[in-house]
């Protein structure tokens, strides 16, 4: 039975979107081709009319989970008063809610030890989508020049990440929670601190 290319267009987009929430649960290979194609309601089979390789898959589901959280960003912005943009930002990411539901969590803090370790092709995607995360909170970063931001940005996002997985770590407990509090409160301290440009013109004002 033949079906239309629309159809073998939603069941790829299916496919990549079960992958993405299953390799971000179980790590890029803590699941098997077979067990992400029953995942889609698929044969094993099935891979290979979509995919040149599980290579592939792997990096299109990390696209798809980075593109949601680059989505998600650009909405809190979208909504959040200018100067609470940051810290809304770092409450929503460093947050119990994210600790506890990788699956549908940042990519990063679950695939990014894994990717590091993989093909230079894949870790190129990789980077890109980690770019483009940064270039969302350096657009929210103003009154300093745009490598500036974009340093600052890094800063607040590897503390952010950096939180969470020594969250996970911790389980879902105390201790957990404490760390949680810790980060959260050290990238807010990144996101409130003033410009140094702006400073100048206040002690020149």
């Amino acid at each position: 039975m033949r079906y239309s290319k629309e159809h073998k267009q939603e069941t790829h987009a299916r496919i990549v979107k079960k992958a993405s929430v299953r390799l971000r649960e179980k790590g890029a290979h803590g699941i098997g081709v077979a067990d992400l194609m029953k995942e889609a309601g698929l044969t094993h089979g099935g891979f290979y009319a979509h995919f040149d390789s599980r290579e592939a898959l792997v990096i299109e589901a990390f696209a798809y989970a980075m593109d949601r959280s680059v989505e998600r960003w650009r909405k809190i912005a979208a909504e959040t008063p200018a100067e609470k943009r940051l810290s809304t930002i770092v409450d929503s990411y460093v947050s119990t809610v994210h600790r506890d539901d990788p699956g549908r969590g940042c990519a990063v803090p679950t695939l990014g030890a894994e990717i590091a370790r993989e093909s230079a092709k894949t870790r190129k995607a990789f980077t890109a989508k980690l770019e483009q995360l940064i270039d969302v909170m350096a657009d929210q970063i103003p009154d300093v020049p745009r490598k500036t931001a974009r340093r600052q940005a890094m800063g607040m996002l590897a503390t952010m990440m950096g939180t969470l997985v020594m969250s996970r770590v911790a389980g879902s407990g105390e201790f957990s929670d404490e760390i949680l509090a810790a980060g959260r409160e050290a990238a807010r301290t990144r996101a409130e601190v003033k410009p140094a440009a702006k400073k100048a013109r206040a002690k020149v004002n």
